[in-house]
């Protein structure tokens, strides 16, 4: 059985400042999306669309807010919203840790509509845009919860070679959010790369996005302590696969639709390009 390394949350200290590894794990994933967004934007049929590395620095800034915002807001009223009535001022603790994927995945969704008012372009070409630039941010986001010691898993065999004694908890239980870190981060970005370096209908890249996350994220909240569940006609559902299976039935939807239609991206608007 392996044991949590349990790392000193704090990365480095300067000064009176205390950087912490859950803050540079944000940092890495924002770096991550400006180096894939280079090479996206390089691809002959994003290139056509007029995208410029100006683009990502200012798509970022709207992304920024809406992955921090939406993130806390959804960790706070989808997950523990009777612990932060109780203490408001963590609200704005960041470094704790506690941010909702799904609550920054809404975020994300309203700031690029903001950014694509602004920049003259549909809104559903820029989410297809940044869709394959998302999961290994997410990746870094799990990794930060695992040095944490966050979000452990449920009880895991002890002849099981991966399992591992978590701190505060005297079983050993599976790493999920190292599992969400190689699923729902890792695995989703290979495939949703390789899908999206040809072109397809408008929407269908943000669309298997989403169906891969939804799916990937109900498969692994499995090993996951859930947060809260209910049951369905005897069957258990977490917290986490709630707010999955809504992605799931709209991307699937959405995917129905756009092969459909066939309508394909267009460059900014005149207003724009001009």
């Amino acid at each position: 059985m392996l044991i949590h390394p349990m790392p000193d949350p704090v990365a480095i200290h300067i000064g009176p400042l205390a950087v912490h590894w859950y803050g540079l794990m944000y940092v890495l994933a924002f770096a991550l999306f400006i180096a894939l967004g280079r090479v996206r934007i390089r691809q002959p049929h994003i290139a056509a669309l007029g995208w410029k590395k100006e683009d990502l620095d200012d798509m970022l800034f709207y992304g920024m807010l809406g992955v921090v915002i939406g993130g806390r807001l959804g960790e706070v009223l989808f997950y523990r919203p009777a612990y932060f009535l109780q203490n408001p001022l963590e609200i704005f603790m960041l470094w704790h840790g506690g941010m909702s994927f799904h609550g920054g995945f809404l975020g994300v969704i309203l700031a690029m509509y903001l950014w694509s008012r602004k920049a003259g372009r549909n809104l559903f070409d820029v989410l297809d845009f940044i869709a394959p630039l998302v999961p290994l941010g997410y990746a870094c986001g799990r990794l930060g919860n695992f040095i944490n010691a966050e979000l452990p898993g449920r009880v895991a065999s002890a002849d099981l070679p991966w399992a591992m004694q978590w701190p505060g908890i005297p079983y050993p239980v599976h790493p999920s959010p190292l599992y969400q870190m190689l699923v729902d981060g890792i695995l989703v970005f290979i495939i949703l790369w390789l899908f999206a370096r040809k072109p397809h209908p408008r929407v269908a890249v943000g669309a298997m996005f989403t169906l891969l996350y939804g799916c990937a994220r109900f498969f692994t909240e499995y090993f996951r302590t859930p947060d809260w569940e209910v049951v369905w006609f005897g069957v258990p559902i977490t917290s986490g696969q709630m707010l999955s299976l809504p992605m799931i039935i709209v991307a699937i939807g959405l995917l129905i639709w756009t092969y459909r239609t066939r309508t394909m991206a267009t460059p900014p608007s005149k207003a724009r390009a001009s």
